[in-house]
């Protein structure tokens, strides 16, 4: 387990072209996605305000490029946490209707075009995760932090969240490695095509945390080592 190393830097250094050619294409992107999808964000923030009430955004800290952190954006589709009579509640229980179909459409990620129009993430990338789950990550899963969060990634077009987890940790640091504008825009076609089919649609919250995993196994490995 790591608890303390420096930030990974990028594998090799791009071109500025490509910092170029990556940067206008997250730009294009978020203009274009934001403007083309501003009647459905309308039409989600009222379902939300209408059923759930505000705020009709869910903000929260996720890790990002170098290992800092900003602030992710997503359309609200979770109920708070403690019941009325203040019981926890599971992620599945506190999971809306209204907020199932948020999800099942992609709809509740579209928010995120304007951290890509920030510069806090990339239209295409690793998926940015929880700022707790640093210390679990080995010396390679870090070069995942090498570049951008993205909107979509490797590991999200290869099963999206139904993949275990060192299987989606690893995608992310091959993606990092063949980087590339044109693997950028073939996954981007893929994403589009997985939307509008639906497929493999799962919240990473209801499949399980990566701290849990993580020390899960090493739970395991302590208890096999024991009876040696």
């Amino acid at each position: 387990m790591i608890t303390s190393a420096k930030a990974p830097a990028a594998i090799g250094k791009a071109k500025p072209s490509e910092q170029f050619a990556h940067r206008a294409l997250d730009l294009a992107g978020a203009v274009f996605g934001l403007v083309a999808a501003a009647p459905l964000m309308l039409m989600a923030a009222i379902g939300i305000g209408l059923n759930m009430g505000s705020p009709v955004l869910f903000r929260q800290r996720r890790l990002g490029r170098s290992e800092r952190a900003f602030t992710l954006l997503k359309f609200r589709t979770m109920r708070p946490p403690l019941d009325e009579n203040g019981r926890q509640l599971s992620p599945s229980q506190r999971l809306t209707p209204t907020g199932r179909i948020l999800r099942q459409l992609s709809i509740d990620e579209l928010p995120q075009f304007w951290n890509v129009l920030r510069g806090d993430m990339s239209l295409v990338g690793p998926r940015p995760l929880y700022l707790e789950y640093l210390p679990y990550y080995t010396a390679r899963e870090r070069l995942r932090h090498a570049v951008r969060p993205g909107l979509t990634g490797l590991a999200q077009i290869t099963g999206r969240n139904r993949a275990e987890w060192d299987d989606r940790l690893e995608m992310d640091v091959r993606y990092v490695e063949a980087r590339s504008l044109w693997l950028d825009v073939s996954i981007l076609l893929k994403t589009v095509v997985q939307v509008l089919r639906r497929e493999d649609v799962m919240d990473t919250a209801i499949q399980g945390s990566l701290a849990k995993h993580r020390a899960d196994r090493l739970s395991a490995a302590a208890g096999a080592e024991s009876w040696r």
